[in-house]
């Protein structure tokens, strides 16, 4: 059975380390912050000059004033700090950043990424995801397999205007967690239920399956 969203911001928030620096995209990525594991320390960063994310407001409880860079109300955590973007933006591309998490449109086996623009269609924008892919330590992106008319998303080459180029290292998608290799997508783990012939069929890119593929723990 696929995954939901919050079951892979689940599954993502098991690649957290103690005392990494996080900054989370906008859609999916952003969920992960509800997951951090127990006795992990992590402090998220936030592109419009936040320092030490919490997780999502209960209802009723929501700052209109405190947002994120995807502009959702967000809470604090003691010792968090407020800067301007100019700051923000020098943590990212000074390489403060351990992780990013990133949504996306299209990502191809070579570890291209395309999650800001689809012609035609009104669309955010880049945000910071640009700084982002071209100076974040360790990138993981959280997708569907494949877009609403049943296409994979996993391509041999992206077909949508790049973010960045070979900077993805894996995908936790609703059908599988890959690794981007030299060499192609390397399948890692399936979601319970998923078959691998499931995961070939709705990869369009090189998928590399090596000996047997466990069921993902959450």
């Amino acid at each position: 059975m696929a995954l939901n969203k919050e079951q892979i911001a689940q599954r993502i928030a098991k690649e957290l380390r103690d005392g990494y620096y996080v900054n989370l995209g906008i859609g999916i990525p952003t969920l992960v912050a509800n997951y951090i594991p127990e006795g992990i320390n992590v402090t998220l960063q936030s592109e419009n000059g936040l320092l030490g994310m919490g997780p999502f407001p209960f209802e009723g409880d929501e700052n209109p004033d405190l947002i994120n860079a995807g502009k959702q109300t967000v809470t604090t955590i003691p010792g968090s700090v407020f800067f301007d973007s100019a700051m923000s933006f020098g943590m990212i591309r000074a390489g403060k950043v351990d992780l990013t998490v990133l949504g996306a449109m299209e990502v191809s086996e070579q570890g291209d990424i395309a999650n800001w623009k689809i012609p035609g269609k009104m669309v955010k924008g880049m945000g910071g995801a640009m700084d982002l892919v071209a100076a974040a330590k360790n990138i993981i992106v959280a997708m569907m397999h494949t877009n609403p008319k049943g296409e994979s998303k996993l391509l041999a080459k992206c077909t949508l205007p790049l973010t960045g180029v070979r900077c993805v290292k894996k995908i936790v998608s609703d059908l599988a967690v890959i690794e981007v290799k030299a060499d192609g997508f390397r399948l890692l783990e399936r979601a319970p239920g998923v078959t691998v012939d499931e995961i070939k069929l709705k990869t369009a890119g090189k998928l590399i399956v090596a000996g047997e593929i466990p069921e993902m723990v959450f």
